[in-house]
Formats: C-alpha cells, sequence, structure tokens
C-alpha cells in the first residue's frame, strides 16, 4: 500500500479539494494554509485513516503539528500503520 497516495487520496477525498492535492509534497503546509482543513475536517480525516489502513488513534496522539503539513501527516500514518 503507498501510504502517502492514501493519504493525498483522503486529503482529496474529505476536504473536496477537487485534485488539487496532486500537486501536493511533502512539504505543502495544511493547517492553517487550506482553509477547507477546519477543526470538523480533521475529525473526519482522523475517521478515515482509521477505516482506510484499519488503526486507531487516541486522543493524546493527535497534535497540532501532526497536520502542519503533508509530510508530518504522512510521517504519523506510516508509524500508526508500523504499529
Amino acid at each position: 500500500m503507498n501510504i502517502q497516495k492514501e493519504v493525498l487520496s483522503l486529503l482529496d477525498e474529505i476536504l473536496s479539494l477537487n485534485g488539487r492535492s496532486a500537486a501536493f509534497t511533502r512539504d505543502t503546509p495544511l493547517l492553517g494554509a487550506i482553509p477547507e482543513l477546519d477543526s470538523m475536517a480533521v475529525v473526519a480525516l482522523i475517521t478515515g485513516f482509521e477505516e482506510r489502513f484499519g488503526f486507531s488513534v487516541d486522543d493524546d496522539d493527535i497534535e497540532g503539528s501532526t497536520f502542519a503539513s503533508v509530510g508530518s501527516l504522512i510521517d504519523f500514518v506510516e508509524r500508526k500503520v508500523a504499529g
């Protein structure tokens, strides 16, 4: 499974970016830079990650820095998948 591709796909789907995520790199800022990424979208993304990758996220797993960039989000998912 290509985690980066799946994370970008979920970002595009949940934030209704209409394909804009295809141009995202690991350095693309998210939180505060993409208006669509509000608190409700964060919850939807976490739920999407849990469903797509089969892990669970505890409240204390999440920090603002997790959603700082595409790279930090991918790193978070990779750590959770690795267990």
